[in-house]
C-alpha cells in the first residue's frame, strides 16, 4: 500500500478565492502553456530558445507567454535586444507532477481492471 501525502485543510473558500483558483487553472488548462513552463523547468530562457525548445511559431508562443505572465506564472526581464522567460515560481511543476502521478495512478488501475 503506498503512503498518500498529508492533504492539509483547505482555507475559506469565498466565492471570490475560487474564482481566482479557477482563473489559474484555466490558464494551466491549454496544453501549449503546460510545454512552455516545462521548458522552462531549467531556467529562464530567450523566446528563440524556447521557439527551439517547443517547436512553437512566435507568434503564438508570445501569445502564451503572455497569458502565462499575466496569471504569475512566469517572469521576464529584458536584457538588451533580448526578452528572458523564467518560471516565478516553481510550484507550478510541483502542481503538473502531482497530476500527472494521479493520472499515471488512474491508468494503472484501470489496466489492471481490463487485465492489460
Amino acid at each position: 500500500m503506498t503512503s498518500r501525502p498529508s492533504i492539509r485543510r483547505m482555507r475559506a473558500a469565498t466565492p471570490e478565492l475560487l474564482e481566482l483558483v479557477a482563473r489559474r487553472f484555466r490558464a494551466l488548462a491549454e496544453p501549449t502553456r503546460l510545454t512552455i513552463l516545462h521548458a522552462l523547468a531549467d531556467g529562464e530562457r530567450t523566446v528563440s530558445e524556447l521557439i527551439e525548445a517547443t517547436g512553437l511559431g512566435q507568434g503564438n508562443l508570445s501569445k502564451h507567454l503572455q497569458q502565462l505572465h499575466a496569471g504569475g506564472f512566469v517572469s521576464r526581464r529584458r536584457d538588451g535586444l533580448f526578452v528572458y522567460y523564467a518560471l516565478a515560481d516553481k510550484d507550478v511543476l510541483a502542481l503538473c507532477e502531482i497530476m500527472c502521478s494521479r493520472i499515471e495512478h488512474d491508468l494503472d488501475s484501470s489496466r489492471k481492471i481490463v487485465g492489460r
